[in-house]
């Protein structure tokens, strides 16, 4: 969300969600206190909690992990996120943290250079999972949605238009291999 902008209904109703999640705003914490630049919390860190509000479950969906996700073009060394991962698991142990610079992340899906957090979502392969949130300054929560919030709010997974233009096979695996419905019955699949 740009500074300045009031939110729009649905980015209220998400940044609300995550604020009410105590849970989650300690993980936040945890990572805005690494200070990395253009940081950001994503994927099943958002979408998990919106599809359980959805669904109606009065329990957490567990987290295969929490996908921090940040831009560095001076530190494109794996090896540096390898030791953010220990440090967040030394702040919040017990978890299973995912971190991963954007800068590089291109070279793994075989695209141009990325130029930031934001356009680094925007070639992720499905909608509703192209979110993120993070503690801006003074602690106030702030979303990026550059694919808007749309298919995550009406439960939908569909490719976004990077993956249906360059990597639809992928979409399609992904899709299979999360099965989402499984978890979230109400969840549709869209594969093209």
């Amino acid at each position: 969300m740009s500074k300045g902008i009031a939110p729009k209904p649905a980015e209220e109703q998400l940044l609300a969600l995550i604020a009410a999640d105590a849970w989650r705003m300690a993980y936040l914490q945890a990572v805005a206190s690494l200070a990395l630049p253009d940081c950001w919390i994503g994927a099943g860190f958002v979408r998990a909690p919106v599809w359980d509000r959805l669904h109606g479950f009065s329990r957490p969906t567990p987290l295969n992990d929490i996908d921090v996700i940040y831009f560095d073009p001076d530190k494109l060394d794996p090896e540096t996120d390898y030791a953010l991962e220990a440090r967040l698991t030394e702040l919040m142990p017990g978890e299973p943290w995912s971190v991963r610079n954007q800068a590089r992340m291109h070279l793994r899906n075989n695209d141009r250079p990325y130029s930031s957090t934001e356009d680094a979502l925007r070639h992720w392969l499905e909608t509703p999972t192209a979110v993120a949130v993070r503690r801006g300054e003074a602690g106030m929560l702030e979303l990026l949605a550059p694919l808007g919030l749309d298919d995550l709010m009406g439960l939908i997974v569909r490719p976004t238009p990077h993956a249906r233009a360059h990597r639809l096979t992928d979409y399609r695996a992904r899709a299979a291999a999360k099965n989402w419905p499984a978890k979230w019955p109400q969840v549709q699949i869209l594969h093209a």
